[in-house]
């Protein structure tokens, strides 16, 4: 298992707080830093400088990094127009020179649709958008060259659109689905991913998605360990109390909640937490990070995962 990040820009930040954040995790090897893809603070509390927009932050940390792999958990389709976003996620693979990872959802938070004036459908059509927009997505990064792609779906509809740019990397960039359904977001897993992600929630709840995914791969004719199975999850270490409780803060949960989803303590009880969601069965873990002006926190994750026998590629 790897130990990745995922920043969490509306919450409040700048882009220089984020680059420098990210370039410190490259420099200490952390194969990914991933970002939120959210238009207003979530929860209590000021939004300071941000939110971050999601593609603008990619873009700019594709040409301020070069190895560290970067990409969006998860993209909403209720903003995000199925060929502009493929459009995007391809430029920027190309100015990351083939370093991108595309998350896609069905989108959760109504909030941030309120205050933008976006349509937030019902659950059944927002998943019904979420399938159309990633075979669209799949379409026009697998077109051959010079291609268009034309595409006729209830809520998605293309007449020749141009399959430009293509995505740097072969066949395509990785496509991530994540959430805790037991039904929807397994199948369309094995249907189009190459990452299966389970939100913030507990190593059986992890084990039971392993599980679910793995059953809708055979189904669909797809073997299971093509589909990594991850876990997002919030990590609190510190060698004192008084940087474990400053660290709680930030992540605006009282500690009693965050065991639920992740581990608050010294290294060696992090460690430990991180090893049971990977005899749960997942290849990746990503640490939330609400604070990215906390530089020091990377180095104690850094330590974390030497203590729990993980790996940092870089």
């Amino acid at each position: 298992m790897t130990l990745r990040l995922l920043v969490e820009p509306q919450q409040g930040t700048t882009y220089d707080a984020v680059s420098t954040f990210a370039q410190r995790a490259e420099s200490l090897g952390f194969e990914a830093l991933m970002t939120s893809d959210h238009l207003v603070r979530i929860g209590d509390g000021s939004p300071g400088p941000g939110p971050l927009h999601a593609w603008t932050l990619l873009a700019g940390l594709a040409r301020d990094t070069h190895r560290i792999r970067l990409g969006s958990m998860m993209s909403a389709v209720t903003f995000h127009h199925a060929p502009v976003l493929a459009l995007m996620a391809a430029q920027v693979d190309a100015m990351s020179g083939g370093r991108l990872e595309l998350g896609v959802g069905a989108a959760w938070y109504e909030r941030e649709h309120q205050a933008y004036g976006t349509p937030f459908p019902s659950v059944t059509e927002r998943f019904s958008r979420l399938e159309e927009t990633l075979e669209v997505i799949r379409r026009l990064w697998t077109a051959d060259p010079g291609a268009d792609v034309s595409y006729q779906g209830r809520h998605i509809r293309l007449d020749r659109c141009p399959a430009l740019p293509g995505p740097y990397q072969t066949p395509h960039p990785p496509l991530l689905v994540g959430g805790l359904g037991k039904r929807w977001t397994p199948r369309l897993a094995a249907r189009y991913a190459d990452e299966f992600n389970a939100p913030f929630t507990t190593p059986e709840q992890v084990r039971a998605a392993a599980r679910r995914v793995a059953a809708a791969s055979e189904e669909a004719g797809r073997e299971p360990g093509e589909i990594t199975v991850s876990a997002s999850v919030v990590l609190c270490p510190g060698s004192d109390q008084a940087t474990v409780a400053r660290r709680v803060a930030d992540t605006g949960e009282p500690a009693t909640e965050i065991a639920g989803f992740g581990a608050v303590g010294s290294p060696e009880r992090v460690a430990e937490v991180l090893r049971s969601y990977r005899d749960a069965g997942a290849g990746r873990c990503y640490a939330q990070i609400n604070n990215p002006l906390d530089l020091e926190l990377l180095d104690e994750l850094a330590e974390v995962a030497e203590l729990a026998g993980l790996h940092l590629p870089g």
